[in-house]
């Protein structure tokens, strides 16, 4: 361990490469670690490890969810999504993702609340006065089936009624 850089610099070169992979410090727990579960073996694959979304493919998750967590028809555009899907265009951030998320509606209430909660504080940094997703706010939309296309319509609803 010796090389060009000394004995001393190695922890720093790790903590760097550490930092720079995405991997978690000890410290740095999520504060939903049963939906960011959920999230990694499920939501990962198109929507990164970080949320940060796959260009062209699925959209970054790290604005809106936090922002529609914060109003009543935001909360239930959450629960929607997860639970019946969502295809056809949409923009964020003058990009547009044309994609079709599957349902997740196999899980039960409390995970994808869970996971939505995983999304919406620590992908998304939610102010802490937003209150997180209950098993009820999904049950709640479990009874209205809609399919994907529903889904994405009722979500330009959503976002045009955001504030700025």
């Amino acid at each position: 361990m010796n090389g060009p850089f000394g004995r001393a610099a190695w922890p720093l070169l790790l903590a760097g490469w550490a930092l720079a992979a995405g991997v978690a410090r000890a410290d740095d727990q999520p504060r939903y670690p049963d939906g960011a579960a959920t999230f990694q073996a499920n939501c990962a694959v198109c929507h990164r490890a970080n949320g940060a979304g796959t260009p062209g493919l699925a959209p970054p998750l790290t604005e809106y969810p936090a922002r529609f967590a914060g109003i009543a028809e935001g909360r239930r555009q959450l629960a929607m999504t997860v639970l019946y899907g969502m295809f056809g265009d949409i923009v964020i951030g003058e990009r547009h993702y044309n994609f079709k998320m599957p349902d997740f509606g196999r899980f039960d209430d409390a995970t994808l609340a869970a996971a939505l909660n995983f999304v919406v504080f620590d992908i998304g940094h939610a102010p802490a006065a937003t209150a997180p997703l209950a098993a009820a706010d999904i049950a709640a939309e479990r009874v209205h089936e809609l399919d994907g296309s529903a889904v994405r319509e009722h979500r330009a609803t959503v976002v045009a009624g955001l504030p700025p």
